[in-house]
């Protein structure tokens, strides 16, 4: 896939971020596109909204999807680069490839996927990285929260 292609997929994820914004969750949305391109099941972070904490966007768009037979030349599309908890639902189901948004803001498991042969795409978007500066900027403690870490000395 060329670059143009990939942030025409990110259009979806990224709606979805926004939308979890609005509704008061942490913007990440994810997208989860067939082998052939086809929108297989989109998601975003619900871990605020449903008061659950595995409710990532990655896991919400793979629950989207529903059963498939196989993972395999699947594409996982996520306005942030994904934890440890999404990138392990990447490699324990086979998932080829993942389109990343951004990854300034955290650098989650990108490198140990890539490492188990996931073909990695930062985009390095300015929509991504603008709305995930201005969230953490905005509500801090629960950004660390929701990447387990404890917020950092000023």
């Amino acid at each position: 896939m060329d670059l143009i292609r990939e942030r025409t997929l990110l259009d979806v994820a990224l709606e979805e971020a926004r939308i979890g914004l609005k509704e008061g969750g942490i913007p990440i949305g994810a997208a989860l596109y067939g082998a052939d391109g086809t929108l297989l099941g989109r998601g975003r972070n619900r871990r605020v909204q449903d008061d659950d904490p595995s409710m990532h966007a990655e896991t919400a768009a793979f629950r989207a999807a529903g059963r498939q037979r196989t993972y395999s030349g699947t594409t996982m599309v996520t306005t942030l680069s994904p934890c440890w908890y999404c990138s392990g639902l990447v490699r324990q189901f086979g998932i080829s490839r993942v389109v990343i948004g951004e990854t300034r803001s955290f650098d989650g498991g990108q490198a140990w996927l890539a490492e188990h042969g996931v073909q990695i795409v930062v985009l390095d978007d300015a929509d991504c990285v603008a709305l995930m500066r201005d969230f953490i900027a905005a509500r801090p403690q629960l950004w660390w929260e929701d990447i387990g870490e404890p917020e950092p000395e000023p």
